[in-house]
């Protein structure tokens, strides 16, 4: 039984590397794993502060690209 055990994002971060191409560092995705908390909308503008891409500037698909990938791939809890 590991009810508690800590969700694996690994296969969310290898997803998001593969189809949308924001291959994060560890302190990336830490800092979107963290935003997680507060919601999808907030991890993905952490995903682009962790990628350095300006969110105001980034394309609606894009974004909405980036969305669409962390809510397919998130570790079921």
């Amino acid at each position: 039984m590991t009810e508690n055990a800590a969700p694996d994002y690994a296969p969310m971060f290898a997803a998001l590397c593969v189809e949308v191409g924001f291959c994060l560092h560890p302190k990336g995705e830490a800092k979107v794993q963290a935003a997680l908390a507060n919601g999808l909308d907030a991890a993905v503008r952490a995903v682009f502060d962790a990628e350095g891409v300006d969110f105001a500037s980034s394309t609606g698909d894009l974004r909405r690209a980036v969305r669409d990938c962390l809510k397919a791939h998130l570790p079921q809890g």
